[in-house]
């Protein structure tokens, strides 16, 4: 895709976070579907675009490690080393939150989910965003994922959803989740 009709797909997907909509967008491995994790009245959107549970919790995805100093700032040099080696990648690490996330974000979880990816539609994204943003597959919560835009437009076509340019990068499954207190993979 040529590079201005990509700078115009991501400044209206950044346009559409600001005023606190969901938008849908590429990853890894399946198409996200994300918002503000800042906004509320957005958090709830996506909830109910999604059919999820609040209780689950949400990750948060950007391409700039800056985005989450708010969160790493308080591990130890160890964890943080831990954690540091493994991005950018395809890799999701919980870690404590201490009450800096809007609870929607965190679900009901001491912890919070966030990951660093090379997806330059998540890096372009976060990064003229100014932060972080919600990641969750963009599909119904008892359908199978997205692995195609074409596939996340037929499960959302009756929102009005924005989309974002490209495509998954084309991993086989979503992003190893770890927990990194207690070191278990919560998904492999």
């Amino acid at each position: 895709m040529h590079m201005h009709g990509f700078h115009i797909g991501i400044e209206r997907c950044v346009h559409a976070l600001e005023a606190g909509r969901c938008i849908v967008y590429p990853t890894e491995a399946v198409w996200g579907i994300g918002c503000d994790p800042r906004n509320s009245h957005a958090l709830l959107e996506l909830l109910r675009l999604k059919q999820r549970s609040p209780d689950k919790g949400l990750i948060l995805i950007s391409g700039s490690l800056s985005h989450f100093d708010f969160l790493l700032d308080s591990l130890s040099d160890d964890e943080k080393a831990k954690v540091l080696s493994t991005w950018p990648g395809h890799t999701t690490w919980l870690v404590p939150h201490r009450g800096r996330v809007n609870p929607l974000v965190s679900g009901n979880s001491l912890s919070t989910a966030i990951r660093v990816s090379a997806h330059p539609v998540v890096a372009a994204l976060s990064r003229r965003f100014g932060g972080p943003i919600v990641s969750t597959s963009a599909n119904p919560a008892s359908l199978p994922s997205a692995r195609t835009a074409i596939k996340a437009r037929a499960y959302f076509k009756h929102q009005r959803l924005n989309f974002a340019p490209g495509k998954t990068l084309g991993e086989q499954r979503a992003s190893r989740i770890i927990d990194l207190q207690s070191g278990k993979i919560l998904r492999k």
